[in-house]
């Protein structure tokens, strides 16, 4: 588990993250739901974690299947594979989607409270459509950038796991998970660096496919 020194840091860090949702509700936006963050032992043990972290999802970073991504401005643009969860009014698993989350890496890994205050990289998410009854341990994802094999990941860790996970951080720092929120789960795969020109296609096993074009 963190030592008091992270806690700290990342309690700071989510006053930020929750506060900048808020101004973002504020002037408009709806939520959508949350996201994980640091997912992997690597990235926790850099910044002394001993779990993930949550960011949100808002509808105006919402991108549909198939469109484009302008990625001028952007440092380090990277695409996560990653599976929705929508959850019910107990918290619990009601529907699994694919989803493609949009990042730019251009972050300060020796500030974890500026990192969770920008919303862990956060930039945009694809959704694909809901499919009953599927077991996401089936779930194998491949991507192909321009054409060419680039990455396979799946699951590595049970849906329900990852939405109790999410309730109880988020109640730990003040916020709450509603019925109908999604929760994209983590990447599947490591962070897959694109640029303006890239397409990129995500088959999903049986949730599918999803695919994005970036341009300038």
């Amino acid at each position: 588990m963190p030592d008091q020194d992270i806690a700290g840091v990342v309690t700071r860090g989510m006053r930020s993250l929750l506060a900048r949702r808020d101004a973002e509700l504020a002037a408009g936006a709806s939520p959508v739901g949350w996201k994980i963050g640091f997912n992997t032992p690597a990235i926790q043990e850099h910044f002394g974690l001993g779990d993930p972290v949550v960011g949100y999802l808002v509808d105006t970073g919402v991108v549909p299947d198939g469109g484009t991504v302008a990625v001028a401005g952007w440092a380090l643009p990277a695409l996560e594979v990653e599976v929705a969860v929508r959850v019910d009014g107990q918290g619990r698993v009601a529907g699994l989607a694919p989803a493609l989350e949009l990042v730019d890496l251009d972050m300060d890994f020796g500030d974890l409270a500026a990192v969770l205050a920008g919303n862990i990289c956060h930039r945009a998410v694809v959704f694909g459509p809901e499919v009953p009854g599927v077991d996401p341990w089936a779930v194998r994802v491949t991507v192909h950038k321009n054409g060419e094999p680039a990455a396979e990941g799946r699951l590595a860790e049970d849906p329900a796991t990852t939405a109790a996970f999410v309730r109880s951080y988020l109640a730990a720092h003040g916020a709450v998970l509603r019925e109908g929120d999604r929760i994209i789960a983590g990447s599947m795969v490591a962070p897959l660096a694109v640029a303006a020109g890239d397409h990129i296609a995500v088959g999903f096993g049986p949730l599918g496919e999803l695919g994005l074009r970036f341009v300038a």
